[in-house]
């Protein structure tokens, strides 16, 4: 038994050693490298962003008032979502500035500016007076 021990003692530990070595070895995948907290904060940032900008159009009255602008609702989800965080913020930050219960006006009137944006842009292709 104790000549099994000697035998088997030294295969043991150098197959854990060499099972360790393996495991801290590997390499990285890529892309899987760490991110920064502030870039953690900005990407919840952005989303919460998103989430105000889509509170707001699943509004009926906002809804109607796009209907009645010509505008159709779908293009707009597109649109919102084809948004750059920037500008996902900059839209949520006019949204939060708006006192309650104010007119929808102001809000037709972003959605409006940024739909004629990204029209101009060439990235839509929803208002004819643009091109």
């Amino acid at each position: 038994m104790k000549k099994l021990c000697r035998i088997l003692s030294p295969l043991l530990i150098l197959a854990l050693v060499l099972g360790s070595l393996s495991v801290s070895a590997a390499p990285l995948a890529p892309g899987s490298d760490l991110i920064s907290t502030q870039a953690a904060l900005s990407a919840e940032r952005a989303d919460s962003d998103r989430e105000r900008i889509h509170e707001v159009l699943a509004r009926d009255d906002v809804q109607a008032q796009l209907v009645a602008q010509g505008v159709d609702l779908d293009e707009v989800e597109a649109r919102v979502a084809a948004l750059s965080d920037a500008e996902a913020r900059q839209m949520a930050d006019q949204l939060e500035e708006m006192p309650a219960g104010a007119s929808v006006v102001g809000a037709l009137f972003a959605v409006f500016v940024i739909l004629l944006v990204t029209d101009i842009l060439g990235l839509t292709n929803v208002f004819p007076f643009t091109r």
